[in-house]
């Protein structure tokens, strides 16, 4: 009822002056004409021109208060419901709008007649059109402030100099749970950057109906928790989404392509996306297979045959590592602990395999 009240008054007061400006027009004065301070002598006909106006701005007001009350409605939910980032971004541009006309206002202050109102038109205009730029821009202003606020909070300013530092998580890496041991380590270096789209991924895993996605995506919550509450490592929750995109890998490519920086990985199709795209990869595979103990062609091993391989009369065994070792021949040796010879060794980012055959048929030989 307030609002209504205020848009009534206001209805009666331009009413009034437009009642006022019909008499002038009548009696050969203007809106736009000198206004005369002496004592002005009023006839009759121009008290009933504004009491005409004001009736009429009042029914008029009457008439369009309830659009007008919606209108600021649903603007007010429509603003509610936005995100802080538009808000901040769009209430930015609008103030840089409305500063450059403030700037540009001495040039067309000076205007008369109908030109008056450029000041008016100018600062519509110019803060609309900042408005909207930076809303249209929201992703690179949010991304330019946080490297800001990274590089301000660096302590010391080689560590900051450039983007190269930022080190993005995936799904993958963060379920699979390496990454904290190997942050604890100090290997890592830089910001670990964690998308708010990966989170939301991590929930829904965790959230799933099946059990062990359920446990998979509680386990990369823990690991998240642990990193950051636990190990000296600076974590930046990243919270832009490129809502244009839906799979989750393509914003990672894309977002290590806005902030420079390098997406740390167990997937190997991921790696091989970021491979073709051009950004930097760290593979935490690869890490893994570089620290294994490096095992040659002709160098004695010894293992234990556990099962039987893909093809006629393998035999498998395993390091201590995982590592899996072929051997040929090795079938009927199912159960056993026996000294191989290393073949050859195969090297991939999904893993490492050796192949071997047992000792003692090269001893036959």
């Amino acid at each position: 009822m307030m609002v209504k009240k205020i848009i009534q008054i206001m209805g009666v007061l331009f009413g009034a002056m437009a009642g006022s400006e019909v008499h002038g027009w009548t009696s050969g004065t203007t809106l736009w004409s000198e206004p005369s301070f002496g004592v002005l002598q009023r006839s009759s006909s121009y008290y009933m021109n504004v009491a005409l106006g004001a009736v009429a701005g009042l029914i008029l007001a009457t008439m369009v208060a309830g659009r007008v009350i919606r209108f600021l409605q649903n603007g007010a939910e429509q603003t509610a419901s936005l995100p802080m980032k538009d808000l901040l971004a769009g209430a930015g541009g609008l103030l840089a709008g409305l500063l450059l006309s403030v700037l540009l206002y001495p040039a067309v202050s000076g205007l008369g007649g109908p030109a008056m109102l450029a000041p008016a038109a100018m600062s519509l205009c110019f803060g609309y059109v900042g408005m909207r730029i930076a809303l249209s821009k929201k992703d690179e202003l949010a991304e330019a402030a946080a490297s800001l606020l990274e590089r301000k909070a660096a302590p010391e300013p080689e560590q900051s100099s450039g983007f190269e530092e930022h080190k993005i998580l995936d799904t993958s890496v963060i379920i699979d749970g390496r990454i904290a041991d190997i942050c604890k380590t100090g290997f890592i270096e830089g910001t670990l950057v964690i998308p708010e789209f990966v989170l939301e991924e991590l929930q829904h895993i965790a959230d799933s109906s099946d059990l062990l996605k359920r446990n998979r995506g509680r386990r990369g919550l823990d690991i998240l928790n642990k990193i950051q509450k636990e190990l000296d490592v600076r974590v930046l929750i990243y919270e832009g989404d490129f809502e244009e995109i839906s799979e989750v890998d393509s914003k990672l490519v894309k977002l290590a392509k806005a902030l420079h920086g390098k997406v740390v990985t167990n997937d190997f199709n991921l790696n091989k996306v970021c491979e073709l795209q051009g950004v930097s990869v760290l593979n935490i595979n690869d890490l893994a297979n570089a620290v294994k103990p490096v095992v040659l062609p002709g160098e004695e091993i010894i293992v234990q045959v556990i099962k039987d391989g893909k093809e006629h009369g393998q035999g498998v065994a395993y390091l201590d590592d995982g590592t899996m070792i072929v051997v040929e021949g090795g079938r009927d040796y199912i159960g056993t602990t026996m000294e191989v010879l290393v073949t050859s060794v195969l090297q991939t980012s999904a893993g490492r395999m050796i192949f071997a055959k047992p000792k003692l048929l090269e001893k036959a030989l």
